[in-house]
């Protein structure tokens, strides 16, 4: 994460009530997630997003009162967007397969609409107080969802805390390896992360393919190869 701190971020000047009200902001909100994506934060200004958007730079103005307070409103969607997607994988009980399959889809399709944006949000856009808690609060509830899904699928598990965690640090490396890499509509990522999920879940071992897809390598740390025995020679 970005080691550059900033002012506390300005919440909206005011929350939108009518329809027409809420179809602006939301267009403020996709135009700022466009460009911060595309350009980073070095480059990122609210005219280029009233802009994009196709909005006078007084109507954004009128709801968000600098950019920091826009990064805030994107940063939020975006964790609403992710917390959406696992909440209603693991909403009622499926099967496994069923359950991986809209994982996988639900991830990739959050994460296919500006492939960069988390990563720009995490490691350029300057933090706060409030956006450190705003994403202390998604990682709870984040964990809390995948638990969920690791109690209906490993029922005798104790340690069911500790298996949310690695599952869905195996997921999301997945994912964001792959967007960063522009590999998210491979269809073998997608079979693959599917199967590493259900593998895990399920108690076995998860398939090679998939640990290779997240970009891990085998261990220089391996344990070295039993000599080959000399020709003619015999064993004592």
């Amino acid at each position: 994460m970005s080691t550059r701190i900033a002012k506390p971020a300005p919440r909206m000047r005011k929350e939108p009530r009518q329809a027409r009200s809420v179809a602006t902001v939301e267009a403020i909100i996709e135009a700022g997630a466009r460009v911060l994506s595309e350009i980073g934060w070095a480059g990122f200004s609210t005219n280029k997003v009233a802009e994009t958007a196709g909005v006078s730079i007084g109507s954004l103005y009128q709801y968000f009162p600098d950019k920091l307070a826009l990064v805030d409103a994107i940063r939020r969607r975006h964790f609403d967007h992710v917390l959406s997607v696992i909440r209603d994988a693991a909403a009622e009980e499926k099967p496994l397969r069923q359950f991986a399959r809209e994982l996988v889809r639900g991830m990739i399709a959050a994460h296919s609409i500006h492939p960069t944006l988390h990563q720009v949000l995490l490691d350029e856009t300057p933090v706060d107080r409030g956006s450190r808690a705003a994403h202390a609060s998604f990682q709870a509830r984040y964990l809390e969802h995948y638990a969920a899904a690791v109690a209906q699928y490993r029922r005798r598990l104790k340690n069911t805390e500790t298996v949310a965690r690695v599952l869905s640090s195996a997921v999301e490396g997945v994912i964001h390896n792959a967007a960063r890499r522009n590999m998210l509509d491979a269809p073998e990522l997608q079979k693959q992360l599917g199967e590493l999920i259900c593998a895990y879940l399920s108690g076995q071992r998860p398939p090679l393919k998939a640990l290779r897809v997240s970009g891990a390598r085998r261990s220089t740390m391996s344990l070295p190869r039993r000599p080959t025995k000399a020709a003619g020679s015999r064993a004592p």
